[in-house]
């Protein structure tokens, strides 16, 4: 198999892909900030209402062993509720991003810590059978690297459409 670099694109489709490439690299980490903003928003929002959130048991379950009995479901979901909008806020605004990303990290790991906390919540057959409640876990890992992914334009970095050669 060819590598794929060394395919070559017929010269009209060339413009085509450099346009597409270039209003990428342009729009791309926006798109990206915005969606993950409105994504916390939207499960956020969904916590301030009793029995709307699919989540609500099981974050209210993990909550209160983390706090080790301290904190009820009904005193910590409109906490978890409040800090997930307030990251989602701050995404779509973009600012203050670095304080927003720090928050959105630390939120992460509390959101993965079924997986050791409730396992029998979490899968059915073996760590490869996800339940619904796993299967809802398992997708922050995408939610986190979108956030790995817009850490890096904290100090200026961006997508490049055309790298320079080394």
């Amino acid at each position: 198999m060819r590598h794929l670099r060394s395919i070559s694109i017929p010269n009209p489709l060339e413009r085509l892909d450099r346009f597409v490439a270039e209003f990428l690299s342009k729009y791309g980490l926006l798109a990206l900030r915005v969606s993950l903003g409105i994504n916390f928003i939207w499960f956020g929002l969904l916590k301030f209402f009793p029995n709307l959130s699919p989540a609500e048991e099981l974050a209210g379950n993990t909550l209160l062993i983390l706090s080790q009995g301290l904190f009820q479901p009904t005193q910590s979901l409109p906490t978890l509720a409040l800090t997930e909008t307030t990251i989602g806020l701050g995404l779509v605004l973009g600012r203050p991003l670095r304080l927003v990303l720090i928050l959105l990290f630390f939120h992460m790991l509390g959101t993965m810590t079924p997986l050791v906390l409730c396992p029998s919540e979490m899968f059915n057959q073996g760590i490869f059978g996800l339940r619904l409640e796993g299967q809802y876990v398992i997708k922050n890992l995408v939610l986190a690297s979108a956030g790995l992914v817009l850490g890096s334009t904290i100090r200026g970095g961006r997508l490049v459409a055309s790298p320079q050669k080394g």
